[in-house]
């Protein structure tokens, strides 16, 4: 199975899914979700960012 399988959307496709996101959790929650995803993936930046430092030091 593809693992990229999301470059493979087309635009109808993402505008359904944006849709059923927007019914499931709501207006109000769509924003905390963001803020949510993009802490997660700050973290992570930080994480590799972090265990390249160690490698290049050695």
């Amino acid at each position: 199975m593809n693992s990229l399988l999301f470059l493979n959307l087309g635009g109808g496709e993402v505008l359904i899914i944006a849709l059923v996101v927007l019914l499931i959790f709501g207006g109000a929650k769509i924003p905390e979700l963001m803020r949510g995803i993009g802490k997660g993936i700050r973290s992570f930046k930080d994480g590799m960012k972090d265990i390249e430092q160690d490698i290049n030091r050695e």
